[in-house]
């Protein structure tokens, strides 16, 4: 089942309007990633002309998910990742829903596009995205805009620089 096809058939989730309750691993699974460091990789994707699949902003955690086909990687171990399969669930907003606070989809493609593994994986090692994780968290650009706006894309997001997973 497609990722967008997945929310309209989600069970809403009761106390906050507009948000679902998401399965995952059944076509599809995530890989979740800290928001400084997924941005970057959303933005070298996106200059590379990579297609991408649904991308979902989580703002409170500081997380973004992308959604990949179910069972391409063995492991993501190293790397500062972590990959949700069967047996994981994600409360997500439902694609009308899109706010400051919580974020939304960065990407929400309306066919069954999924992001490839192999390319998130090269984008997670490339040299820039690398070494960002590498630096101290006082380098994560604290409190800082720059990310707003990726290949000229709203993203609705700001980095705060806190932990890294």
């Amino acid at each position: 089942m497609f990722v967008r096809e997945a929310l309209r058939s989600a069970p809403m989730v009761d106390d906050v309007p507009g948000l679902r309750l998401l399965q995952v691993g059944d076509g599809w699974d995530l890989v979740r990633t800290p928001a400084d460091i997924g941005l970057l990789v959303l933005a070298h994707l996106r200059a590379t002309g990579t297609p991408i699949g649904p991308v979902l902003y989580d703002r409170p955690n500081e997380r973004l998910y992308y959604a990949i086909r179910a069972g391409t990687v063995d492991s993501w171990d190293d790397l500062p990742v972590r990959h949700l399969s069967s047996n994981s669930w994600l409360v997500a907003p439902g694609v009308e829903l899109m706010d400051d606070w919580f974020g939304g989809w960065c990407e929400l493609p309306n066919d069954d596009t999924l992001t490839d593994a192999d390319a998130l994986r090269a984008a997670l090692q490339h040299p820039y995205v690398d070494a960002h994780q590498k630096a101290p968290c006082g380098a994560c650009l604290q409190g800082n805009d720059t990310f707003r706006r990726i290949q000229g894309r709203p993203l609705h997001t700001r980095t705060t620089g806190r932990g890294h997973l």
